[in-house]
């Protein structure tokens, strides 16, 4: 296999738009999946997030939605190769169109969030990158809709999008966690988990890539990640 390999599972990604990244395995390792029966992943691309939601949780149903059909077909050969396959399942459709029969404990998302930037020329990544398919709005109420009662949303967005989402969601902020790229960088990405009903007091974590020298990554990353990366 000629793709992105993780210590338990490989993700093959010559063929689609939104390559493995950052982003995607931080909310994989991130988001709080423990006692979940039922995940959701929108949008999963090549399936990394729910490839590690499935190693993370040896017991849960892990459902996906992709609106890119190559995506769609790369991302069931991943999942089919993986050791989770009887627990992994991907539907070609918006998620606006989803119609599970029912809902989920947990549902994870690295959406698209480019709001007012100039569309790219290739329309693979123009999908997967901005919210002329799946606005913000339209998201949160797809979300609403197919989250249970006592379910939690987690999702990743750059700082400012992340404020937007904020402004129009129906639910409630109950945790947090600003990424820093390097020691003393603002803040560049927000992975948040919201609920129905809203917390009594909302955690506000942070989390730093690398130190000051390239490639010399933080005690706090590897040991979110160390249960994927082959490096750690």
């Amino acid at each position: 296999m000629s793709g992105f390999r993780f210590k338990q599972f490989a993700v093959e990604q010559n063929d689609v738009a939104m390559k493995v990244g950052t982003d995607g395995v931080l909310l994989g390792a991130w988001a709080d999946c423990e006692g979940a029966k039922r995940i959701l992943d929108i949008g999963t691309g090549t399936g990394v997030i729910a490839l590690m939601l499935a190693q993370r949780n040896s017991q849960a149903a892990i459902h996906a939605v992709e609106i890119d059909e190559t995506a769609t077909r790369r991302a069931r050969s991943n999942f089919d190769l993986s050791p989770w396959a009887e627990r992994l399942t991907v539907e070609n459709c918006a998620v606006q169109e989803f119609t599970p029969a029912e809902k989920f404990d947990l549902i994870v998302s690295n959406p698209p969030y480019f709001v007012d930037s100039l569309l790219p020329p290739d329309a693979k990544r123009s999908t997967a990158r901005h919210t002329h398919d799946l606005s913000f709005e339209e998201l949160d109420k797809t979300v609403c809709r197919l989250l249970a009662d006592e379910g939690r949303f987690a999702l990743i967005l750059p700082t400012a999008e992340f404020d937007r989402y904020l402004a129009i969601t129906q639910l409630h902020l109950i945790r947090r966690c600003d990424m820093h790229p390097t020691t003393g960088a603002a803040t560049k990405r927000v992975m948040a988990e919201f609920a129905k009903c809203e917390a009594a007091d909302a955690k506000h974590e942070t989390i730093t890539i690398e130190q000051d020298k390239r490639g010399d990554y933080t005690a706090e990353y590897r040991a979110l990640t160390k249960d994927f990366y082959l490096k750690f």
